[in-house]
């Protein structure tokens, strides 16, 4: 995040980018990897997204954000990306058999 921000501002930032994604309980978990385990599948997909979205890019390019999400998160996931790009960002994005009720 941009230096000019204080502390506060960039912890602020990452917890409504927790919320907004449903990480809140996952919040002091590691991410994991090979030997150690962390974070669920889906959970460390949506940090990936948070980890792009929390600096507020002007433009998202996002390869399956919804692959191996259950249909709620999903969900949560494609309306959190519609309101990024209803506030004006450039929002691209491949889904594959995506659910038509997913984009209404």
């Amino acid at each position: 995040l941009p230096k000019t921000l204080t502390r506060e501002q960039k912890e602020q930032r990452a917890f409504d980018v927790m919320q907004e994604l449903g990480l809140e309980r996952c919040q002091d978990t590691m991410i994991g990897g090979a030997f150690v385990r962390g974070v669920s599948g889906g959970e460390r997909k949506r940090v990936s997204i948070g980890n792009e979205i929390i600096i507020n890019p002007s433009l998202l390019l996002l390869d399956e954000p919804t692959s191996g999400l259950d249909s709620t998160t999903a969900l949560r996931t494609i309306q959190m990306l519609h309101d990024i790009a209803e506030a004006g960002k450039t929002v691209i994005t491949t889904i594959h058999q995506p659910s038509s009720r997913l984009f209404h």
